[in-house]
């Protein structure tokens, strides 16, 4: 039966069409022209200059935001895809939660010294391998907070809707589309946008990239910033900021904005509200034509879908439950695996790497777990009832929305100066001092969260709180912390794990010929990477993803049995 494409016939414009036909044409060009700019010829031992010249900023800034918007866009596909796997398989869950845990703990340095060589090769004689070198860099600081977002919504679907999807005999795919995907939006777009931001906190050492003991910068906004403070130019980090401050403000109006005002419709509550968010950009999308007509291609792939995935059958059985033996086969083969690698690794190691140096490099581990430990405790006691405040009001969440990117945007490299300056003046200790870098950045994954938690709680179950007489604390301990006790969860796992790769910047700063160095583990793979001694790296990095697993399996794990089994919305 042919499928009807009579919607898809193009409208005539109208004149918000002659406005943003011409906007979206110039965009589209200036896109090209920088991708055209960034494979320029490039050869391995050239240098690129850096300009602190301010009219650079605008290119540079464009060249950075086109390739965090590459990785955003790369994140999103994996997220769909890892986290639908992960959370609708049952061995593949036991498989790819924990491989989670180990990518999520490798920092940025680990993926840079193991992919830059194998980007540059893969286009030789071009600026486009180091280009996605980068790029992959920025998509490893974006993607785990994300994929762990939709892995927790999609854990905790409400029974209710679940059943619904049964009745009317939804299949995987449409299930996921109509009922899953959509429940998880608000979360998901709030994670997002932290990925954004937090690909900012990463993107000095993401463009300032070191290949084979050479130092190599490629156009951006963080590789300026590395240069100004190379240079201690404090005007030209002022402009750098000011850059940001632009461009935060220029995607949260073009982008998150419109995207968190049409999310809207996803909640689970069917109320208008007043105060639900507005874009005034969305706003002049929908009154054109174009969008329109842009608009009826989901519903023509949905009509297809329907028609060549057949709905689950009204008298298929549910699955049987698996045998517990299966389980235990599964983790016999998982033990053997893991034996036989670390077997591996200790006969490839040197004679030089003994167990003292273990040791040593596992008691640096364990410092800086106390240090992510305390930071996030902190961090949670002050973000938890601030994101629940702003996301049970959408007007202040609007205004909050680009203050708290640009706030978790803010790399922490731009602080060493004041850091560094008020170390040396006043003999501070610098394991204490440089501490709160850590969790500069990684902090607001737990207030976007929040937020995004916040924001989905029905507006029936705060008025059944209020009926029932639910007042100041008990409210909030009855109805408001178990609602977003799961978004809590995924924020906090994803700022500590930003914490241990944030310790690789905060334990080494720098400012000129100033340079601070804290007793950690960060600090252990920062001097091994400076110093090009890669077995160290590997061993840094290992011990690094070895205490993020554990405390992941131990603690964040457990809480995520609890959203899911305990603290549900039905």
């Amino acid at each position: 039966m042919p499928f009807n494409l009579r919607p898809l016939a193009l409208p005539l414009p109208n004149r918000r069409d002659l406005i943003a036909l011409p906007l979206v044409i110039a965009m589209l060009l200036i896109v090209g022209h920088a991708s055209r700019q960034m494979a320029v010829p490039f050869h391995l031992g050239e240098t690129l200059q850096i300009s602190l010249d301010p009219r650079s900023l605008p290119e540079y800034a464009l060249y950075t935001v086109l390739r965090m918007l590459a990785a955003l866009a790369a994140s999103t596909a994996f997220t769909l895809v890892y986290a639908w796997f992960a959370a609708n398989n049952r061995y593949a869950e036991k498989i790819m939660v924990p491989l989670l845990d180990v990518l999520q703990s490798v920092p940025i340095l680990g993926y840079l010294s193991i992919t830059v060589t194998g980007f540059i090769a893969l286009f030789p004689g071009s600026l486009l391998g180091l280009q996605f070198a980068v790029i992959f860099a920025v998509w490893t600081s974006q993607v785990w907070n994300m994929t762990f977002s939709l892995y927790q919504s999609l854990k905790t679907v409400p029974r209710d809707l679940v059943e619904a999807a049964r009745l009317y005999r939804l299949n995987a795919w449409q299930r996921f589309w109509k009922l899953e995907l959509p429940y998880a939006a608000p979360g998901l777009l709030w994670n997002a946008m932290m990925s954004m931001s937090g690909g900012w906190f990463f993107v000095v050492a993401a463009e300032a990239l070191t290949v084979a003991g050479q130092q190599v910068s490629v156009p951006g906004v963080g590789s300026y910033i590395a240069a100004a403070i190379a240079a201690k130019n404090l005007g030209a980090i002022g402009w750098a900021i000011l850059a940001m401050v632009a461009v935060i403000l220029l995607y949260d109006t073009l982008l998150f904005r419109p995207i968190v005002a049409w999310a809207d419709k996803f909640r689970l509550d069917n109320t208008v509200s007043v105060d639900a968010p507005r874009s005034f950009v969305l706003d002049f999308l929908r009154r054109t034509r174009l969008t329109q007509w842009l608009a009826r291609i989901p519903a023509v792939l949905w009509e297809a879908s329907i028609r060549l995935l057949p709905p689950v059958s009204a008298s298929r059985r549910p699955p049987r439950p698996m045998s517990p033996w299966a389980d235990r086969v599964f983790f016999v083969l998982i033990g053997l695996l893991s034996a036989g690698l670390l077997g591996a690794l200790f006969f490839v190691l040197p004679r030089d790497f003994g167990w003292p140096q273990v040791g040593h490099v596992m008691l640096l581990g364990l410092i800086t777990a106390l240090k992510v430990f305390a930071l996030a405790g902190l961090s949670a006691l002050v973000w938890v009832p601030v994101g629940i405040w702003i996301g049970l009001r959408p007007r202040w969440a609007a205004v909050a929305q680009p203050v708290a990117q640009f706030l978790a945007a803010f790399p922490a490299n731009l602080l060493f100066p004041l850091v560094v300056v008020a170390i040396v003046h006043w003999d501070l200790n610098v394991n204490v001092f440089t501490a709160p870098l850590m969790i500069l950045g990684s902090q607001w994954y737990i207030l976007f969260s929040v937020i995004g938690g916040a924001s989905a709680l029905p507006s029936d179950l705060r008025e059944a709180g209020r009926n029932l007489g639910l007042r100041g604390w008990l409210l909030w301990r009855r109805l408001y912390l178990p609602a977003v006790f799961p978004a809590f969860v995924t924020g906090a796992l994803t700022a500590s794990g930003g914490a241990w790769n944030a310790s690789i910047v905060a334990e080494v700063v720098s400012w000129g010929s100033h340079t601070l160095v804290a007793t950690g583990l960060g600090a252990y793979i920062t001097e091994a990477t400076q110093s090009g001694q890669t077995l160290r790296v590997g061993l840094g990095v290992g011990v690094m993803a070895l205490y993020v697993i554990g405390i992941n399996r131990l603690v964040w794990h457990r809480l995520y049995q609890i959203a899911a089994t305990r603290v549900r919305l039905d």
